[in-house]
């Protein structure tokens, strides 16, 4: 991680840019429903409030993606998003009712999450044969992650929910500034968009994975909208909480250290399923023990498969299914499927099953379920699609 820092260039800004953005989602998403809740919202009207956070995923990186492919576009649509994220989150502030507040995110959260698609297509662009080193600079955002989620808890334990607000704004200003300086894309002539391309086919194994990112997202959304909640219903403070979710991300970075060497040895297929697997062992953990710190504790070490390895194993399958003319669709359509309406339904089903607060511990069994479904997805995924390049894998 030393060496980006170092060596200058656009990797330095990229590493930002994953610093921040993640930063953001450590600082805003586990703490959002207790903000949320602060506010006198429901639990069913939080759960809707964090699905429009995740749903905005849907839309918005298809639509940018689309411009990025034609034109080429990508920095400069980063720059624009970040911008746009920063000062639209200015809205966030005013004190509004529901449907105010659902708006506000629908704008900002828009901007915000089209830009990642983007980030991920220049990282590889730039890293090009050495893609295999894509989680060294992902892991930066690992960094951010950990930094502001046990911050931004103890900063509410300490002064209230309200500060959420103001570590949004210096986080959303921070990523573009590290936008900022990433250097402008060439933008595609007319000869090169005139130019026929192999259209996008949507093939079994596409079409599998997409359903199968769908439904692990669907298993992860309530942690990010209601696992603070639930441990606050246990018993734990928000600063506590935050040291937990925390060390799920210190497990996500040892995992990007060492998927190189799981791509030598193992196909993208094995290492999605083990994942899954794991990811619904945590669930369990979660649902059956969570007045035990060490169950809350392997639980939050297994993040590393649930998405530290899933992710970077989900990032090389894109990274070879799709033509690179489709490069920013096949990212777009990734996040859109999976953090985004995943994570949406995920998170609204969850709002309706915690109800009262009795079902709480329901939450995490719907969630170990939509991640044995994922499972077996996978499963019928035809292997041919998921073997690593030998040049990827060095």
């Amino acid at each position: 991680m030393t060496n980006l820092f170092t060596t200058g260039g656009p990797l330095r800004w990229l590493s930002g840019c994953y610093f921040f953005y993640f930063a953001i989602l450590g600082a805003l998403i586990p703490y959002l429903g207790v903000f949320f809740e602060h506010r006198g919202f429901d639990a069913a009207e939080i759960g809707f409030l964090m699905a429009i956070f995740m749903g905005t995923r849907i839309v918005a990186p298809n639509i940018w993606a689309m411009v990025a492919d034609r034109r080429g576009l990508r920095a400069e649509l980063v720059k624009l998003g970040s911008f746009t994220a920063a000062v639209g989150y200015l809205s966030f502030f005013y004190k509004g009712g529901f449907w105010y507040l659902a708006a506000s995110l629908t704008f900002y959260t828009f901007f915000w999450n089209a830009i990642l698609a983007q980030v991920e297509v220049l990282t590889l662009d730039t890293l090009g044969k050495n893609a295999h080193r894509y989680g060294s600079i992902r892991s930066y955002g690992s960094v951010g992650y950990i930094i502001w989620v046990v911050i931004t808890g103890w900063l509410v334990n300490q002064w209230g929910a309200e500060m959420v607000l103001w570590v949004g704004l210096a986080l959303f200003i921070g990523l573009f500034i590290c936008s900022a300086p990433l250097p402008s894309s060439k933008a595609l002539s007319s000869a090169d968009t005139a130019k026929p391309k192999t259209p996008l086919v949507f093939n079994r194994a596409i079409v599998l994975f997409l359903l199968s990112a769908l439904l692990l997202q669907a298993s992860v959304g309530p942690f990010y909208g209601f696992f603070v909640l639930y441990l606050k219903k246990v018993g734990y403070s928000e600063t506590v909480s935050g040291v937990f979710v925390a060390m799920g991300a210190f497990a996500e970075i040892f995992m990007f250290m060492v998927v190189p060497k799981l791509l030598r040895q193992f196909n993208l297929k094995t290492l999605m399923m083990f994942s899954m697997l794991m990811t619904a062992i945590r669930w369990c953990l979660v649902a059956t023990m969570p007045e035990h710190v060490g169950a809350l504790v392997v639980s939050q070490i297994l993040h590393a498969f649930t998405f530290g390895l899933v992710h970077a194993a989900s990032i090389q399958f894109v990274h070879r299914n799709f033509a690179k003319e489709h490069a920013s669709k096949g990212q777009a359509l990734y996040a859109s499927m999976s953090f985004g309406l995943g994570g949406a339904i995920g998170n609204w089903i969850s709002g309706h099953i915690w109800g009262d607060g009795s079902g709480a511990a329901s939450v995490w069994l719907f969630s170990a379920g939509c991640a044995l479904a994922a499972m077996v997805v996978v499963y019928f995924i035809p292997t041919s699609a998921c073997k690593v390049e030998t040049a990827a894998a060095d």
